[in-house]
């Protein structure tokens, strides 16, 4: 394997598990939900420098599934929380 993208995903992994702390920890559901969304940002970086590193493009499909999973979860939190917020007390 290639020392650059072992380099790039070890600094990853660990950005990867300090953002699954804060998602266990997160005291609200917005910390939460951003925090995933930083999760898989990472995880599209990765599979963007495997792909660049190697010259190889079959990744792809995996990149453009996690980021419409991505988008399409912040617009499901976004629309509870607005939701939650505007009901009566």
């Amino acid at each position: 394997m290639n020392p650059l993208l072992m380099i790039i995903m070890i600094v990853f992994g660990i950005a990867g598990i300090l953002t699954v702390i804060r998602i266990a920890i997160g005291p609200s559901i917005l910390d939460r939900a951003v925090a995933s969304d930083v999760l898989l940002t990472e995880v599209m970086c990765v599979l963007g420098a495997d792909m660049a590193i190697n010259h190889h493009t079959r990744t792809l499909p995996v990149l453009i599934v996690v980021a419409a999973v991505g988008v399409f979860g912040s617009i499901a939190v976004a629309r509870y929380v607005a939701r939650r917020d505007n009901e009566p007390s």
